[in-house]
């Protein structure tokens, strides 16, 4: 076999194997909004995530949610990786079902859900293409972003405490573009084959997405959002 041959050979798997790795991850990212809506709809349902407010709130969302995201890292190799990951978004969506909760309160609530969603689908649908064209390495950025994450983070527990609409309003502005920056870089290095495991990929878009509806949803329910 002559090294033109072999070197067309390892092209061709190597190919294959991101193929298979992005079509996993965009299935398992699409069965993740299965728990999420349900775990969404029984927090609306009961007020169990309403309950949990302020210090004991925070504690039981980040207890919950780093747990988990170190369960999935641990098992990602596994079967066992894809139930922690599934579970996983059913805690995220029984946390979020408080901020649902309070915008369909609003006359317009259902419309904004809706258009926070659709929102969250456009920018992934640009960030999907973008991630197939752009030639350069995005690498350098996840740093950048990652800081950024941080500060949101901080800002976020700070805020728990405080409840300035304002700074919410601009945490979530934030929010939008760092996150939206973390999608990119992350469906790039999936397209480019830096990520080999499905699960792990999942988490990342599935992290991205959720921050990013969120955030949308929040800024909807600030100044979109109409009293009854």
């Amino acid at each position: 076999m002559s090294f033109d041959t072999t070197l067309r050979s390892d092209t061709l798997v190597a190919r294959h194997e991101r193929h298979r790795v992005l079509r996993n991850t965009y299935a398992l990212l699409a069965l993740s909004l299965l728990p999420t809506v349900l775990g969404a709809w029984i927090g609306v349902a009961t007020g169990v995530a309403a309950a949990l407010s302020g210090w004991v709130g925070l504690v039981v969302f980040l207890a919950g949610a780093f747990g988990f995201m170190f369960a999935i890292e641990r098992y990602k190799h596994s079967g066992a990786g894809v139930a922690l990951l599934l579970g996983f978004t059913f805690f995220m969506g029984l946390m979020l079902s408080r901020l649902l909760a309070a915008v369909l309160g609003l006359a317009n609530g259902a419309q904004l859900v809706m258009t926070a969603f659709g929102g969250t689908a456009a920018v992934f649908l640009v960030m999907a293409n973008l991630s197939t064209v752009i030639k350069r390495d995005l690498e350098g950025l996840s740093k950048w972003l990652f800081f950024g994450a941080i500060v949101l983070l901080v800002g976020g527990i700070i805020n728990a405490f405080v409840g300035s609409t304002a700074f919410m309003a601009a945490l979530s502005v934030m929010a939008i573009g760092i996150f939206s920056a973390f999608l990119l870089v992350d469906l790039k290095r999936i397209v480019d084959g830096g990520e080999t495991n499905y699960i792990t990929a999942t988490l990342a878009l599935y992290l991205s997405l959720f921050n990013i509806f969120q955030s949308l949803l929040a800024l909807l329910g600030i100044f979109g959002g109409e009293r009854e």
